[in-house]
């Protein structure tokens, strides 16, 4: 039986310092210098998965990056599974000579009001071909993912009444919570606007010039 691993658990911890905690997963990048030596190290995470019984999502990319992306789905958490593989991995990644990049770690979701999720979510899963996710607690679906991963999530937040005279969509960008600070110092420095901090340090809500929204989100303050 897994052991969930909250937000909070796992950056207590001092043996995993390439991996970050977002949106109920953990994140590692790797540069490897050559496009080569990734596929190399790659190969050797997936012969460690299969050994293991317990599975990463992998990203190649040119010129030399290895994305890993660990989550539990049958618990739609991060658990101690992930946390075991995610020690191999690192451990994999060193003696491959790899360079780990942990401020690289970035998830995005699209966020739409609905008054009524149950009547919306349908329309969206169609036209994207997404699968429902994981139902909460009360049994409630409110969110929509791409059964690949590849694509962000979209998730539709509950509203009492509509609100006009805010966007119904918003982007929010859920980044490590080392990150947050810097990120959001540069989108005010490129002539964005904080909205709201109220929520901090779960996310806090910024506008561009003409008032279109984005979230910058952490795991912190949501266990």
């Amino acid at each position: 039986m897994a052991t969930v691993v909250t937000g909070t658990a796992f950056h207590a911890r001092d043996d995993l310092p390439d991996w970050r905690y977002i949106l109920g997963r953990i994140e590692a990048s790797y540069r490897c210098s050559t496009f080569a030596a990734a596929a190399a190290l790659s190969s050797k995470i997936a012969v460690a998965a299969e050994a293991a019984q317990h599975h990463p999502d992998l990203d190649l990319r040119y010129p030399d990056w290895v994305h890993v992306t660990l989550t539990t789905h049958a618990d739609d958490a991060v658990t101690d599974l992930d946390v075991e593989l995610a020690g191999t991995i690192s451990a994999l990644a060193a003696a491959a000579g790899a360079v780990s990049e942990p401020y690289g770690a970035q998830a995005l979701e699209i966020a739409i009001d609905a008054i009524d999720i149950d009547a919306v979510r349908p329309f969206w899963k169609a036209v994207l071909d997404y699968d429902n996710a994981v139902a909460r607690p009360d049994g409630r679906i409110v969110a929509i993912v791409d059964r690949l991963r590849i694509g962000p999530a979209f998730w539709f937040q509950q509203m009492d009444q509509p609100r006009p005279q805010r966007n119904r969509v918003h982007i929010d960008v859920t980044v490590p919570h080392d990150v947050a600070e810097t990120r959001i110092a540069d989108a005010l420095a490129a002539g964005g606007t904080l909205v709201s901090d109220r929520a901090a340090r779960a996310f806090w809500v910024l506008s561009d010039p003409e008032g279109n929204e984005a979230c910058i989100c952490t795991w912190q303050d949501r266990d």
